[in-house]
């Protein structure tokens, strides 16, 4: 066990350590899940368009370039990203894509931004 002897507590509390340590390694998938969507989000340009899905449902491309008033290219490789991160998912109506968050990530951001 690698203690740490210059810290300055009273006494080693070896059990809390312990069970603290089997905790982290028990959810080690679950951390490392929730860490990448927290990075996904961690870019202001992504976390507006989770928080415009969240609010409005679905948008396009288009749609969402022109709220943020960005390019479709940007726009795209931000959706891209989220999309790939299983943050959001699309759905096509003839030759519009249309994307939305997925019903996870919904309630995983919805506590957190919305007000």
């Amino acid at each position: 066990m690698n203690i740490n002897p210059k810290c300055i507590r009273k006494e080693i509390n070896y059990k809390l350590i312990n069970q603290a340590r089997n905790l982290i390694e028990e959810q080690k998938s679950l951390l490392k899940k929730k860490s990448d969507v927290f990075s996904l989000a961690g870019n202001e340009i992504r976390l507006s368009i989770v928080y415009l899905l969240i609010n409005y449902e679905k948008l396009c491309v288009c749609d969402i370039g022109d709220i943020l008033n960005i390019s479709q290219s940007a726009t795209s490789q931000h959706l891209r990203k989220l999309k790939d991160g299983n943050v959001i998912d699309n759905i096509r109506d003839g030759a519009t894509i249309f994307y939305f968050i997925n019903d996870e990530m919904k309630q995983f951001f919805e506590n957190s931004i919305k007000e």
